[in-house]
Order: C-alpha cells, then sequence, then structure tokens
C-alpha cells in the first residue's frame, strides 16, 4: 500500500493515464460517431473508476487523469478496463465502432492544486502510456514491486524503454493480459512445431569472428528448415535477440515457438567448437545438448548431426534425401564459403563490399551455385538505388541462370528468378511460378512469400497479397526491414487493422525510418492524412541527418524513392512548398546519383506538372522501371483520392493511357 492522502499539498499516490488509440484520425473521419463513442467511453470508465476508489483529476480530449490511494487499486481498475472493452468490442450485436485503450500507471509523490494534482509522479505516467500496445497496460517498476505478487497476471520487463523527457532510467513493465495471445498484434500462440535458432555467440579469441557466428546461424536455420512439417523462424527475426538478449518464454511468445535452439561459436585457425541445445519454451527443459569440435572442413557435418538431433526430439522425419540437401549449393572450399560467410553477415552499409567478397567465393569456387544465387538477390534488392535497373537485371539474370545450372533445388535462386521476371522483365505468369517453385522446394522460404504478396498486391489481387504477407510474418515476424502488411491492409480498406498494424510497427522498430515510410503510406491510403504525414515529417528529418552526415543510397533513403510517396501527402493538406523542396533535392540529388525515372515523374505529378511527368513516365515505361510496375496503383489511388490532382491529372487521357500500359506487353 501506498498509504491515503493526508492533509498537505504532497502525497503518495498511483497516478493512471488512459488514452484511446488512433483517436484523432476516428474523429477525422467521422466526427459525429467518433463523439458518441467518446460519450460512451466516458461512462463506462468513470463507473470502474468508482469501483476501484479512483478519482478522476480531469480529461484532456479522449485522455482521463485518475489518481488512487494505492498501486494495487490502479492495476485491478487497469485490468477490468481493458477487460470491459475487450468484451464490449467482441459484442457484434452493438453494431458500433470499435476502440482501443492504452493504459500507463506509475506511483509516486504528487502535489496538490486545487482539485488538480502536479508532480513527477503525473508527468513519468504520462511518458509511460505511449509505451503500452493497443489494449494494453504498462506499469513504471515502482508499481511493479507492489504488486507483483497480488494480482493473476504475468509481467515482462521492457528492454530500455525511451521516455520522452525523462533523464533519469526508470524500469516499465509490460502487463501480461490473460486473452494476449488471442489478441496481441505481433504475438503469436507458442507451437512445438515450431522453432527459433538464436544468435550463436561467439567466443572466440578475435572479435572479428562475429560474422562467422551469425552465418553458423543462419546455416544451422537453413538445416532446420528440410525437417518436415517443422516451422523455421527467418535469421532477421532472431538477429535482434543478439543485442537484445530475452527469455526464453518471451522469446517464445514474440515469435510463436515452441522450441528455441541456443548455443555458441568458438574458431582458432582450422579447428571450430560449436556448442548447442535445444530448450522446451513451456518447460524451458534441454531436450538435448552436444559440444562438436571439428574442422573447418566438417561443418556441414556439424549442421546435418544437429538438425538430426532436432528431428529425432520431435520424432520427425529427415530423409536421406533432406540430409543431402542440408550442404546442396554450399561449397567445400573453406576460403570459399568464409568469404560467402562475409558477404552476408559483414556490418556494412556500402552494397559493393557484399558484391566484392561474393565475387571473390565465386573466384574461389566456380561452382558455389549459393553464392552466384546470394550476388544475384543483392543485385535486385540495390536496382534503382545504386544500379541502374538495366544493368542490374542483365548481372542478376545471368548469375541466377548459373545458379540453377549448378542446382535447380534452391529455394533462393527461384526467388530472385521470380523476382527479376516480377520486377524487371514485368512476367507475371513466370514470376508466379518461380515463387511458387520456392516454397515448394522450402516452405520457410519467406523472401518469396514477401515477393509473391508484392506481385499479387501490384496487379490487384488485395486478398491473395494480404495472405501471403500474412504467411510471410509468420516465418520472418521482425524482418531487418517491416513487412509491407500494412500497405496491403489499406489497400483492402481495413482502416482498423491498418491502424493496429502501424502501431504494431512502431513499436516493433523504434527509431526505424522505413517504417515511417510505410506508417506514412498506410496512413494516407486510408485518408489519415494528419498521421501519415507527420510520419513523412520524420522521415524527411532522419534523411536529412543522413545526408548530412555523408551517407547516400538506400542508407538514407534516396529523396525520390521516398519522396514520391510523401509528395502526395503534403499535397493532400494543402503544403505546396513541402513537394516543390522536394522536389528540388530530388533534382539535385539526381545530379550525382542515380534516380528512377517513375519517381521523379510521381513527385512532378504531385506538384500538378504534367508536361515534366508524362515524358518521365514514358521513360520509366520504356525501361521496364520496377518503381511504375511496384507502384503504379498506389500513385494512382493518390491522384483520385487528392481532388485537385483528380481533376487536372488523373482525368487526362494521356495518364489514363500512360498507366494502362503498365504490365501490358
Amino acid at each position: 500500500m501506498l498509504g491515503c492522502a493526508l492533509a498537505g499539498q504532497r502525497r503518495l499516490a498511483a497516478i493512471m493515464f488512459t488514452d484511446i488509440v488512433g483517436y484523432t484520425s476516428m474523429a477525422q473521419s467521422d466526427e459525429k460517431e467518433t463523439m458518441e463513442l467518446l460519450a460512451e467511453h466516458n461512462v463506462m470508465l468513470r463507473n470502474v473508476f468508482r469501483r476501484f476508489g479512483g478519482r478522476e483529476v480531469k480529461t484532456i480530449g479522449d485522455s482521463f487523469l485518475v489518481e488512487f490511494s494505492s498501486a494495487l487499486e490502479a492495476v485491478e481498475c487497469a485490468l477490468e478496463i481493458q477487460r470491459l472493452v475487450r468484451e464490449r468490442n467482441d459484442d457484434l450485436a452493438q453494431g458500433k465502432r470499435r476502440f482501443e485503450l492504452r493504459i500507463g500507471i506509475h506511483a509516486g509523490e504528487v502535489i496538490t492544486s486545487g482539485e488538480d494534482i502536479l508532480g513527477d509522479a503525473v508527468n513519468v505516467s504520462s511518458r509511460i502510456i505511449p509505451l503500452a500496445e493497443p489494449g494494453g497496460i504498462c506499469i513504471s517498476g515502482q508499481v511493479y514491486d507492489n504488486v507483483r505478487n497480488k494480482v493473476d497476471v504475468d509481467f515482462e520487463k521492457l528492454v530500455e524503454p525511451k521516455m520522452k523527457n525523462v533523464s533519469l532510467p526508470i524500469d516499465v513493465y509490460r502487463v501480461v493480459m490473460p486473452w494476449s495471445k488471442e489478441r496481441r498484434p505481433g504475438t503469436l500462440r507458442p507451437d512445438r512445431r515450431r522453432i527459433a535458432v538464436l544468435p550463436l555467440a561467439n567466443i572466440s579469441m578475435d572479435p572479428n569472428d562475429e560474422y562467422f557466428a551469425d552465418g553458423m546461424t543462419e546455416e544451422l536455420i537453413n538445416a532446420l528448415s528440410h525437417i518436415k512439417g517443422l516451422g523455421v523462424i527467418a535469421r532477421t527475426s532472431v538477429i535482434r535477440y543478439k543485442e537484445n538478449p530475452k527469455p526464453i518464454s518471451e522469446v517464445g511468445r514474440e515469435l510463436g515457438v515452441g522450441l528455441v535452439l541456443e548455443g555458441s561459436v568458438r574458431r582458432a585457425g582450422n579447428r571450430v567448437r560449436v556448442t548447442a541445445q535445444l530448450i522446451d519454451v513451456a518447460t524451458e527443459e534441454h531436450l538435448w545438448s552436444e559440444n562438436y569440435d571439428r574442422t573447418l572442413e566438417d561443418i556441414f557435418e556439424i549442421q546435418s548431426d544437429v538438425a538430426q538431433k532436432v528431428a529425432d526430439s520431435l520424432k520427425a522425419r529427415l530423409l536421406d534425401s533432406d540430409r543431402e540437401r542440408l550442404r546442396s549449393g554450399y561449397t567445400s572450399s573453406p576460403e570459399a564459403h568464409g568469404k560467402y560467410l562475409l558477404a552476408k553477415h559483414s556490418r556494412t552499409s556500402d552494397p559493393f563490399v557484399r558484391v566484392r567478397f561474393l565475387e571473390e567465393a565465386i573466384a574461389l569456387d566456380p561452382n558455389f551455385a549459393l553464392a552466384y544465387a546470394t550476388l544475384a538477390d543483392h543485385y535486385t534488392l540495390i536496382s534503382g538505388d545504386f544500379v541502374p535497373p538495366k544493368e542490374a537485371a542483365s548481372k542478376a539474370r545471368e548469375l541466377v541462370l548459373r545458379a540453377l545450372e549448378l542446382d535447380d533445388k534452391l529455394a533462393m535462386a527461384w526467388t530472385a528468378k521470380g523476382n527479376i521476371a516480377f520486377q524487371f522483365e514485368w512476367d507475371v505468369v513466370e514470376a508466379e511460378r518461380c515463387f511458387k517453385k520456392a516454397v515448394e522446394l522450402d516452405p520457410n522460404e519467406s523472401a518469396a512469400y514477401e515477393w509473391y504478396a508484392a506481385l499479387c498486391a501490384a496487379t490487384g489481387r488485395d486478398k491473395d497479397a494480404l495472405q501471403l504477407a500474412l504467411r510471410a510474418r509468420t516465418i520472418d515476424p521482425f524482418p531487418v526491414r517491416p513487412h509491407f502488411l500494412a500497405i496491403f491492409l489499406a489497400q483492402s480498406g481495413m482502416k482498423e487493422e491498418v491502424v493496429v498494424e502501424c502501431d504494431r510497427l512502431k513499436v516493433a522498430y523504434p527509431g526505424d525510418a522505413s517504417t515511417n515510410l510505410i506508417r506514412a503510406i498506410a496512413f494516407g491510403l486510408v485518408r489519415m492524412w494528419n498521421d501519415a504525414v507527420n510520419e513523412m515529417d520524420e522521415l524527411r528529418a532522419r534523411i536529412k541527418r543522413a545526408r548530412e552526415s555523408g551517407a547516400r543510397g538506400w542508407t538514407a533513403g534516396v529523396p525520390a524513392s521516398w519522396y514520391t510517396f510523401g509528395s502526395f501527402l503534403y499535397a493532400a493538406v494543402g503544403r505546396r512548398e513541402d513537394v516543390r523542396k522536394m522536389i528540388r533535392e530530388a533534382e539535385e540529388a539526381s545530379r550525382s546519383e542515380y534516380v528512377e525515372s517513375f519517381h521523379m515523374g510521381a513527385l512532378y505529378i504531385a506538384s500538378g506538372d504534367k508536361e515534366k511527368a508524362f515524358p518521365l513516365f514514358e521513360r520509366a515505361l520504356e525501361e521496364r522501371d520496377p518503381g511504375i510496375f511496384l507502384f503504379h496503383r498506389v500513385v494512382k489511388r493518390f491522384v483520385s483520392m487528392i481532388p485537385a490532382l483528380s481533376e487536372s491529372v488523373g482525368s487526362d487521357p494521356k495518364f489514363v493511357s500512360l498507366f494502362g500500359r503498365v504490365g501490358a506487353g
């Protein structure tokens, strides 16, 4: 107990803030309905406050500031509120709009000022609330200390929570809601048919061997992918636990896995020692552990043995043919293998460093199929940002054909081939065939699902795009760059789902510029213009800082490619000067960097300058510019949504003709 208030100006109290998720955008889309919802929300919460002894201090728009005499009462009240809101949302008979709340609670000293209260306790609780997810509760360490053994819920400590204008470090805990497995965005039900390989620890004397440990992690993931019926989480989703390790139980909840493989790697000259242990998430029991002391030439035997041990533990099947496939596409040359691992896991933002390492790997072993496929895939990714599309396509096409000539069962090679057909050749039939072949060979090939989803979205198959994107996220919940799922949801008109997914992205990728871009596009597509523009403002500030530090290309966000969408958002809210400024910045960048014709054309369209835009679109069509095929539907949607552009551009026969030719022929 914190103690009841005594007479005087200072006292100890538990402070609760509540907030409706996405309230501003809700009010913009339908003010009358939102006002009715707010009134219902106020009545519901005030009834609960009274039941738990809470004193309503004040309301701030859609937020409540409430004071309690004990932390326990505050937490129990918050749990009851979230339970009632959940029941209300699940009651379809009401026929009303759904809403979700965030709740933040802190305990400390407050100072009375009439009916109001002031002090650090109030300030901190207001900074905790943004850390809560939709439908969730976050509490400070002070509250946790008071309630941890008194309420029937679990708590998860947040790693280095960032709170604006709070200088002293404060522990923050997430309350694990009883129904969180059903509702929590980005959290999956642990499944013993799914496994995550946590980043292997590098315990070599040389810290520069970090890339080797990362490479071993990825290759164990690939090896386990050959076990029939076993879902394996992609490397990009487990690498986040390298710098921010979490308890096994939390990893299981976040990734939806029932099994975790962890271990370490120590390399000394030509010798390597690998330790591995398989852990059951539910019981945290070690199902088996093993130490391997081998030479680098035997590295694939370690991977094969680990895969067999996992299969045995699950009573699953690892066929002889699958065992043979474990080292398919690889090399017998330790030197070539080392160069390949450097290319995949070297910590550099320069894409041509990776190109050099892969070319060196191929020179050391001209039959290294996986190196050819990886280099082909790399060229498709850097196309338009570092290399003109025609040049990138030519190199990628030659490399992928060689990879398939050496090994026609490499899933990555089929993914790269499909991506070439999709982005550069606009051959939808061939691209779809290749993506299907890739996932047939490896059901855990998340990149194939991602690109297949993008293909469906670009060709108007929104339902298929959503299903494929969700499958990709199941395999790879937290990729290095976030999935486009929010955009696919927006293209399908699923506004509430867009808000939930965008909130998930903000929590999962704090400080990531590509998250700003995806949120901006998605918010714009569902007419949440202010939210969209706020994201674009933040993105432009990030790009400016990055470019001032000397960054170029994708690492900073090429203005023409990322600004394409921002220009439409600014046009929608009448910020024409921002559109003109973005055009000037893109034109300046084009003098020293490659800028795709489509993106420059789209910038001019946003400004209403058809005379400059249409020739660039013509060039983009002639060049088979990937950008116009990937994003033509998004651009057409924005043009149709902005009255000034719809009248001047959308109805222009030239515009209709140009965009009608995308993907044709």
